[in-house]
Formats: structure tokens, sequence, C-alpha cells
């Protein structure tokens, strides 16, 4: 991603592309606001986060991501919101008046779904019984925990500013202010974790009886702390017993594997996670939030906005860094990198409604890929197989030009 002060840097892709039919429909539209600030950078992370300074520009923010706003509203074409996603960062970090007045400025442009799903990301160190009550109170439906273990000497390992003490106080004072439909999420594989270590998180969490849990497993990102610094991690035989025994264990307990590492109560999937891996629309507003916008003449746009919060905010420079328009050879590898992630995939029909391409384009390679083993033989449907799902990078690849 690279940060720009003006519009002319936009990188427009696909010129020498043959133009696509136009879409029959427009996908669902979600958005995406990204709040940068954490408390403290994690060792882990490779997000786009900050560490935060004693007061945070609230109000210059959100009249910063308003007017971000109204230059991706072209593209709305008449569509309403069906999910929005504060992520971070620590949007949690936000005072609930500030949230609120952002909210009233998108609803103001853009039209709610009835039943839209509106969710906040938050770390149980900035957890506020008041906070969180005010929060529910402004139409905010679901909770993001983010919790990835309860055990200190992880907590501490992770870089984490909470406890494990602290973690099941989260999960409590969220039902207490309202919210029924919550996720926490939880890493594996991390540093001289043992099988008996991870089972012990997993049983935490469900305990406390979220209806969804996010359970993934701790990898090196470049560009950070660990990246630089490695950890010492289990070994990769552990690595599987922990896979096997945790999925095993959330299945008893009614959590239904639904994506690569997402596990919900029946009927409690993260509605914008699957509005983004069935390849809808998303606007992403805020620091180096992307997003991804269909137009009618069949033109696929993804976009990233600037980076660093200061340059954000800076009237003298462009909400947006670049752009890039997907050509007909990368819409395959686009459309199934988020698709084969959901374990039962997605109804083929849905690949020429959303790409304007047709279904036939993908026969040769899908042909490879079923006789490989990785791809199910189901006309109707485009799904991973099982082991398709373990060596999900080795499918995605044979849908590469």
């Amino acid at each position: 991603m690279t940060d720009s002060s003006s519009a002319s840097s936009l990188i427009i892709g696909g010129a020498a592309s043959s133009p696509r039919a136009p879409l029959p429909t427009l996908p669902p539209l979600a958005l995406y606001i990204h709040i940068p600030w954490c408390v403290r950078k994690c060792p882990y992370c490779d997000f786009n986060s900050h560490t935060t300074s004693p007061v945070l520009p609230e109000q210059e923010y959100v009249d910063a991501m308003l007017a971000d706003l109204d230059q991706d509203l072209h593209a709305v074409y008449g569509r309403e919101l069906g999910s929005i996603f504060f992520g971070g960062g620590t949007p949690s970090l936000f005072s609930a008046e500030a949230l609120g007045r952002l909210l009233e400025g998108v609803k103001q442009r853009i039209p709610f779904a009835d039943d839209i799903e509106i969710t906040l990301e938050a770390n149980p160190g900035t957890f506020e019984q008041e906070k969180f009550v005010a929060y529910r109170k402004l139409g905010i439906n679901r909770l993001s925990i983010g919790i990835q273990s309860f055990q200190q000497e992880k907590l501490k390992a992770l870089g984490r500013i909470h406890n494990g003490d602290e973690a099941v106080r989260a999960a409590g004072m969220a039902r207490q202010a309202g919210f029924d439909n919550f996720n926490l999420d939880l890493m594996h594989g991390l540093p001289d974790q043992s099988l008996d270590d991870a089972l012990s998180d997993l049983r935490q969490a469900i305990a406390l009886k979220p209806t969804h849990i996010s359970w993934y497993q701790l990898t090196l990102e470049p560009n950070t702390v660990f990246w630089n610094q490695p950890p010492v991690l289990p070994e990769d035989d552990t690595l599987w017993d922990i896979q096997e025994a945790g999925q095993a264990l959330l299945a008893e307990h009614g959590y239904a594997q639904y994506e690569v590492s997402a596990y919900a109560q029946p009927g409690r999937p993260a509605r914008h996670n699957l509005n983004y891996w069935s390849f809808g629309d998303f606007i992403g507003i805020g620091a180096g939030a992307h997003g991804k916008l269909s137009h009618p003449d069949g033109r696929i746009v993804r976009t990233w906005k600037t980076r660093l919060p200061k340059d954000y905010l800076n009237p003298a420079k462009s909400f947006q860094a670049g752009e890039k328009a997907l050509t007909n050879d990368e819409m395959p590898f686009e459309f199934l990198m988020n698709a084969l992630r959901l374990t039962a995939g997605v109804e083929s029909r849905l690949y020429p409604e959303r790409t304007g391409l047709p279904l036939e384009s993908l026969d040769e390679h899908r042909r490879e890929a079923e006789q490989s083993g990785l791809l199910q033989v189901e006309p109707s449907r485009l799904a991973a197989t099982e082991r398709g799902q373990l060596f999900l990078n080795d499918l995605l690849q044979k849908f590469l030009s």
C-alpha cells in the first residue's frame, strides 16, 4: 500500500482487459470503518494500528471519515447497508458520543437495512460497563472481543494488556450491556503452547457462551516484531493435534465451522464476513481501509485509503491512496480466494452474478482442481474438498492465469 498526497497517484488496472457483461444485479453492500489507534501495538500484529496519544482526535477523525464516505457515495447506486464493521486498532477506545455521531452521519447518507448487523471490535482492557451500554443504545448489536488467550504467560508473550480474569469479565459485561450476539477472538499455536493449553483456552471460551468464536493459528507476518524476533512456536505435529482436537471440541458444543477460522452457533455466522467471503461489495473508510465496489457496467474496483492517521487527517492530502480495477484474468482468483474459505463454498451461479463472466470460463481450471481432489465435483457449487481446505493455497494456485 502506498500513501499519497494527491489523486493523481491512483493506479488503474485492467485497461487491456476485454469488457465484461453488465452485472445483472449489484452485490449486497457493507461498510468497514477503520479506527487505527491502540493502547499498545502487539508484536504479532500486522494491521494498520498505531499507539494512541493521550487525547484521541475523535471529532476530527469522525469529520474526516464522513468526508471520505462522501467521496464513495457515487458507487452506492441506491443500495442499503446490510452490515457495518468497526475494526482497528481498538475502536472501543472511541467514546459512544463520537461513534454515535459517525453512525448518524452514515445513516443520513446511506439507508440501513431493517436488520442491519453493526459490529464493534473491543479488547478486554478497554471494557467499561457504562460505555458498552451506551454503544448498545446506538444500535451497535454485535461485539467482537479480542481475547487471544486466558493464560497469563501466553498473554504476556503476545504483548496483550489484559489478563485472563478481565477477559472472562468482559464477556459477562457484554451480555449485561445487552449484547446477545458476540464473538470471542482466540489464537492457538502460541509460543510454547501445548495441546492441553490450547484446549483449556477453548473450553474457557465455550463456557462463556459466545454466539461466535474466531479460532485461528498464530502466524508470523512481515513487518512485525515477531517476524524480526521470532518466538519458539509449537512443532507441526502439535499444531495438527491442536487443530483436530479443537475442531472436535467446538463441534461437540454446537459451534459449526463455516469458514477456515470461524465457528458459530446456528444462525449466528457474521453477516459482514459472509458478505466479504461471497464477493459482496464494501466501502472502506478510515486510515488504511480497503474497499471493493462493483459498478453496473461490469467494472469491479478495489480501493485503499491513506494509511497514516496524520496524513488521513491532513486536508491537503487525498483520502484515497489508490484503486485498481480487476481484470478478467484476475477475476477467478479474486473471487475464489474468498469463496473457497467457506466450508460449504458458494452456489456456482454466484460467479457470473458477481463477476460478469460466464461460469464456463472456469471450466479448464475447475476440472484440473477436481481431478487433483481439491475441489468438489458438484456442478451447482464451488466448494473445496476437505483436502482442498487443508491445502487452500495449492487449490487457489490452479486458478491463477
